[in-house]
């Protein structure tokens, strides 16, 4: 039977690409002190370097964000 797929919030995978970004220690190595896979965490550091930075928001996204809040 396959194993449930687990969900991480975005401030824990915020947290985990901040901790290989912010030590310079092998995705591999923080991987496995999370207790999650390589490939995963893997993922995630390709895509906040991609979208630029450690999965924290750009300028014009704060700035969006902050504007749809003053509409409500």
């Amino acid at each position: 039977m396959a194993e449930k797929r687990r969900k991480f919030d975005a401030e824990f995978r915020e947290g985990a690409v901040r901790i290989v970004s912010e030590t310079g220690r092998p995705i591999a190595q923080v991987a496995k002190d999370l207790g999650i896979n390589e490939t995963t965490l893997s993922t995630w550091v390709s895509r906040a370097k991609k979208a630029g930075g450690d999965g924290t928001l750009s300028v014009p996204e704060r700035e969006e964000l902050a504007r749809l809040r003053r509409q409500d």
